[in-house]
């Protein structure tokens, strides 16, 4: 279902959805599907298997080793390879080149047959983005062009030609194969993979469909500032949508119940108003990046999706700048990476390239993993999230903001609160910017924006609007600073919300300055915002800030040391002591609270990890918030902690991420730690038991008024707190 649909459902409108509101949901929440069937096979499967062919399969791998092992694994959903650079079934349709290999018989074909006897229900897998000399020789008008004119050769292949994905290849050719496809197999879907293209093509069928929409000629480049290159960007996702249109309704024709799912789609919004369930492509990490980069996708996707059904598709091989796809991760590694995907509402894919395995000691940590998962499936069929606190994330700023040196890296401001709030334990889902209005932001009672720069003024309004209606709000840096095309405002959009204007000037980067933690200046509201910090005189200062003006008057629990020399030693000390520059603005607002912080101190924490930003961000947003927490976790050891409704239950996610590879994997090992687990429930409602699924454990809790305190002795790499509730 729709988070809107969900919202609406519930009866939960006009007004701040409250905590006891999450707990008296529905006992079952199913989307309002419109054709029979669809249903029990869109929202069904909640453990899949990817088998991507590759062309030497056919009379080289044993089907059977596979089908075993998806009945080994409790696989209900299977992803199978079909067509489009290769055909692995007996194709009739002129230059859709078949394997090699496969002689005379049906390779696709006895995989599905058993697949359905098993009862998995099946996706058929195609592949457009690279095609053979043949297809050029007949239709060179199909291959893409590169901006210097040259037919674009396949980067990893040589030997294939890289198709136009806004042509006829994609419009013509490719819903002949889907035809086929459909009407020899009867799939519950198709998902096509590589299908949107790679970077801009110059053929001459882009070039005519782009100057006809735009009135312009292709850009040279790849610049996400230049306005012909957003023109470019906007008839693309036009031209998709069409493309993604086309498609599913060719295979609906077929079969009504099918449905065409895009191996990802350049909008999210249009992506959760589109999909009726979408596979996630994000199969492992690779270079400097944590583990939670999947559950962030997840909470992505999901605040578009709302509750459609989410796979995850995750890959056990390496998937580093070089691939090396006969490889394998690391057990440890490969859990913790779905066990984040599964814990933020993802249901578990694993893809293995090619069907001729070399190396399977992958096998039986999925087949834990997904025998763990099917033990307590109904468990994981959530009905909502119950995180208070929605951070926002601005794809509108990611594509019309920057250029200037304080603007770099301007991802780094999200990752930096999203870690902040994982150390800190702190439920939380992600908001897009384009859903702002008050049946996406009910549930919530705090919104944290990290440098939300672009912002339209319907925009402003809706954040106003959710403060006004109760609601609190943290803001850093630039936020509100800029409109939805990324022009600057003369002052913030959300100036009147944050009580201060901007004072036209962006300062830094400030070397050797500092945060002075004003202990004499506590009152009752600010005493929060030390905690933690109580023996810490002053801390790094953020790299940037916003020069402000304060409109109104403020605590000053955090005042500016400015810059001073770090070289030579000899001159390296303050040249003002202290100053009355406050760096974080702090206002009751109504029943809600705002925080603004000028500096980029989710960014600095991002890129320095000082363990002073993490906890005086924690603080603000503690403070913030206002309310007693949903959970509350202590205990050693970094845990992402997520709270999830289900019809008759609910459920706290513990996945430990304490770990020396946590910021480069793989993990080697898997560390266990203990954990203390108090989760707030209703009064009047009856907790009837206690689990923990993953360990298979009933662990000893005790009641303290409306909270239950449970004792966890153990979280290898996931364990799920499930509450039996009446």
């Amino acid at each position: 279902m729709e988070r809107r649909d969900f919202v609406k459902a519930t009866g939960i409108l006009g007004g701040l959805y409250t905590l006891s509101d999450a707990y008296a949901l529905p006992r079952a929440i199913t989307p309002a599907y419109t054709t029979p069937g669809e249903a029990f096979w869109l929202d069904g499967p909640m453990r899949w298997a990817q088998l991507a062919f590759v062309e030497r399969d056919p009379g080289h791998y044993d089907p059977d080793f596979w089908l075993n092992y998806f009945k080994r694994i409790h696989a209900d959903g299977a992803l199978l390879s079909a067509g489009g650079v290769v055909a692995f079934y007996p194709t009739r349709i002129p230059l859709h080149h078949r394997s090699s290999y496969m002689g005379d018989a049906d390779t696709l074909g006895y995989l599905v047959a058993g697949c359905r006897k098993q009862g998995m229900k099946i996706m058929l897998r195609t592949d457009p983005h690279a095609t053979r000399q043949d297809v050029y020789d007949a239709h060179p008008d199909w291959i893409a062009v590169t901006a210097d004119g040259q037919k674009r050769r396949h980067w990893a292949n040589p030997d294939l030609w890289v198709t136009c994905a806004l042509g006829p290849y994609n419009f013509e050719f490719m819903p002949r194969v889907n035809r086929e496809i459909m009407e020899r197999y009867q799939p519950e879907g198709i998902f096509s993979n590589r299908w949107a293209g790679h970077d801009v093509c110059y053929c001459e069928h882009c070039q005519t469909n782009f100057t006809a929409y735009s009135g312009l000629a292709l850009p040279q480049k790849a610049d996400r500032l230049d306005p012909t290159y957003r023109k470019w960007a906007e008839w693309r996702v036009k031209r998709l949508r069409e493309l993604w249109a086309l498609w599913d309704s060719g295979i609906r024709q077929v079969k009504a119940t099918s449905r065409f799912i895009p191996n990802g789609f350049p909008d999210k919004v249009m992506t959760g108003r589109e999909a009726d369930l979408f596979f996630a492509d994000q199969q492992a990490r690779r270079g400097l990046v944590p583990p939670w980069i999947n559950g962030k996708g997840a909470k992505e996707l999901r605040s578009t999706l709302g509750l459609k059904p989410l796979i995850g598709i995750f890959s056990v091989g390496i998937e580093e700048e070089y691939r090396w796809k006969d490889s394998v991760q690391s057990d440890a590694e490969i859990r913790i990476w779905v066990a984040e995907g599964t814990a933020n509402g993802m249901r578990p894919c694993f893809v293995k390239f090619g069907g001729d395995i070399y190396d399977k000691r992958w096998m039986d940590a999925v087949a834990t993993v997904y025998e763990g998962y099917h033990k307590n499936e109904r468990y994981l069929r959530n009905t909502a999230s119950l995180a208070r606190v929605g951070v926002v994330y601005s794809e509108q700023t990611d594509q019309k903001y920057g250029g200037k040196p304080w603007q770099q890296k301007s991802g780094d401001h999200l990752d930096g609160m999203y870690h902040v709030l994982v150390e800190s334990r702190i439920p939380f889902d992600m908001v897009n910017d384009q859903l702002l209005t008050p049946e996406y932001l009910n549930r919530f009672k705090l919104l944290i924006l990290p440098n939300v720069a672009a912002l339209s003024d319907a925009q402003c309004q809706q954040i106003q609007a959710f403060v006004d209606g109760g609601g609190s709000v943290v803001a850093t840096f630039e936020t509100s600073l800029y409109d939805e095309e990324g022009k600057p405002r003369p002052d913030f959009g959300l100036a009147g919300l944050f009580g201060v204007s901007y004072n036209k000037n962006v300062e830094g980067p400030l070397r050797n300055s500092y945060l002075h933690l004003r202990h004499d200046a506590q009152n009752s509201q600010t005493k929060q915002i030390m905690d933690g910090l109580e023996q810490t005189p002053r801390i790094i200062n953020a790299i940037y800030k916003v020069d402000v003006k304060p409109a109104t008057t403020f605590p000053s629990p955090v005042t500016l040391i400015p810059t001073y020399p770090d070289l030579p030693m000899e001159d390296v000390y303050p040249r003002v002591a202290e100053t009355d520059t406050r760096e974080l603005y702090l206002r009751q607002v109504g029943k809600g609270r705002v925080a603004y912080l000028p500096g980029d101190l989710d960014r600095s924490f991002w890129q320095l990890l000082s363990v002073d930003h993490g906890q005086l961000l924690q603080n603000i947003v503690n403070w913030a918030l206002d309310e007693a927490p949903v959970v509350t976790v202590s205990g050693p050891g970094l845990m992402d902690v997520t709270v999830w409704r289900q019809s008759a239950s609910m459920t706290v996610h513990l996945v430990n991420l304490t770990n020396p590879m946590m910021m480069k994997g793989p993990f080697r090992e898997l560390i266990p730690v203990a954990a203390s687990v108090r989760v707030n429930v209703p009064a009047g409602t009856t907790v009837t038991g206690v689990k923990l699924l993953m360990s298979g454990q009933k662990p000893a809790f005790e009641k303290e008024g409306n909270s239950v305190i449970v004792s966890v002795p153990s979280v290898l790499d996931h364990e799920i707190v499930a509450l039996d509730l009446v």
